[in-house]
């Protein structure tokens, strides 16, 4: 398994390249744009074409997720990006942290059009689009801030195929939801796999077993403790990537008759744990 030449990732499905246009086509309605970005691999789920993209619209940046990324990485984070962008706000929708702080991170982005608007008597919501790679959290997002479930959302990439608005009236904000989009052309095969470990490109395209290798590898170096102590398992530097999935599938009992492991299992069941946050609180980039 070690000694095989990896999978190169590349996922660009037909209907990325028609939302791109759609969003496109929709950037003259909105005053500005909300990019969301993992807390778990914030650099790697910066979409590359956005800044030039959207270079013309103010943007506020969310670094979602919070509640499932290392949070010192969190920290070191927030005070990386920050200098490049118009305005970051750290939020999680699940624990809710964060989430009061984006209307009025807005508001700020927006003074000059919202003090515009009054002087002239016009009392018009600020429209934004949002936008991420798939997989990213827009549409749970827009819940939040809603308050309800207006928007379909799903532990999976691609739900959302179309441009749909989203009315906020308690904030004065209508919200554009987009469908994720990923790069044409992963030149960086590091940041693709940790994009396929988010979730953010299509299972059912991987090898499992090699994908949940490559993230034992980063656990095993960044993480060690959460992994000993989520499989109760111990291993050597002598052994392997593939070596450590194999005592990760026996620790949990997933044999098959003859006592090999069960690999489709094992791979699953890490996968959807390091998703879940159940492994621990786990940044990918360094």
């Amino acid at each position: 398994m070690e000694n095989e030449i990896k999978t190169k990732i590349n996922w660009y499905p037909g209907h990325m390249a028609r939302a791109k246009r759609k969003i496109q086509e929709a950037l003259p309605l909105v005053d500005m744009v909300i990019e969301l970005l993992d807390a778990r691999a914030p650099l790697s789920s910066r979409n590359p074409s956005f800044s030039e993209l959207f270079s013309r619209k103010p943007c506020l940046t969310l670094l979602t997720k919070c509640s499932l990324s290392d949070p010192k990485a969190v920290n070191r984070y927030v005070n990386l990006l920050k200098r490049d962008m118009d305005l970051l706000v750290p939020i999680d929708c699940k624990t809710g942290t964060g989430i009061k702080n984006v209307a009025p991170a807005i508001r700020t982005l927006m003074a000059e059009k919202i003090e515009r608007d009054e002087k002239k008597g016009i009392k018009r919501p600020v429209r934004a689009m949002i936008v991420g790679i798939t997989n990213v959290g827009k549409s749970t997002f827009i819940n939040t801030l809603a308050k309800n479930r207006r928007a379909k959302a799903e532990d999976r990439p691609g739900v959302t195929r179309k441009n749909q608005w989203f009315t906020v009236p308690e904030l004065g904000i209508e919200l554009l939801d987009t469908p994720g989009l990923l790069w044409h052309r992963f030149d960086d095969q590091d940041v693709a796999r940790k994009l396929a470990m988010l979730g953010s490109i299509n299972d059912e395209i991987l090898d499992q077993t090699e994908l949940t290798c490559d993230l034992l590898a980063i656990l095993r170096r960044k993480y060690p403790e959460l992994l000993k102590e989520r499989y109760r398992a111990e291993w050597t530097e002598d052994d392997s990537d593939y070596d450590l999935f194999q005592i990760i599938g026996r620790k949990r009992g997933f044999l098959r008759s003859g006592g090999e492991i069960d690999e489709d299992r094992t791979a699953a069941v890490v996968m959807d744990e390091f998703r879940a946050g159940k492994i621990g609180r786990i940044c990918l980039d360094d």
